[in-house]
């Protein structure tokens, strides 16, 4: 299948991302370079009126898989080179925004739910990045065991 025969793909925001971070540069701290990274960090999930009749029954939920835009990225190159790393990885191997869709995926941890606003903790986007789809964190989505790759040495360095 050749790529003109894919179909045009095209997301509508669901909500909106509250966040301490107002800016790229905040996020991209050495402060979060730790085990605990962006586990303590709170925001919250505003999700638009239209679509908050679907966060119905989540309030019983631990956490929630955020998939978001990434918003403020321009371009992607296929190698970059992490956060406090000096060697080139393959962008499919990080969690760099600069992707060639740039999409991106983070687990929250729910504090609660009022209305539209779900109170999170584990926040790792700026302030005003789009929401395209939330979906329930599950047993099933824990898979072990696991290798980390390159990533095993920058773990034991936490």
């Amino acid at each position: 299948m050749g790529r003109s025969q894919y179909m045009k793909i095209k997301f509508k925001p669901i909500g909106v991302i509250h966040s301490p971070f107002k800016k790229k540069e905040d996020i991209e701290s050495k402060k979060y370079a730790n085990p605990k990274g962006f586990n303590p960090v709170k925001g919250e999930l505003e999700i638009f009126k239209e679509y908050e009749a679907g966060l119905k029954d989540t309030e019983g939920l631990s956490h929630l898989i955020v998939l978001f835009a990434f918003h403020e990225s321009e371009g992607y190159s296929l190698h970059t080179k992490p956060l406090l790393e000096n060697t080139l990885r393959g962008v499919f191997s990080t969690r760099s925004p600069h992707r060639p869709n740039s999409l991106g995926l983070t687990v929250v941890k729910v504090v609660e739910r009022k209305g539209n606003i779900v109170k999170v903790s584990g926040i790792d986007m700026i302030e005003g990045t789009p929401i395209l789809d939330i979906k329930p964190y599950t047993s099933r989505d824990q898979k072990s065991p696991i290798k980390l790759g390159w990533l095993e040495n920058r773990m034991k360095k936490s």
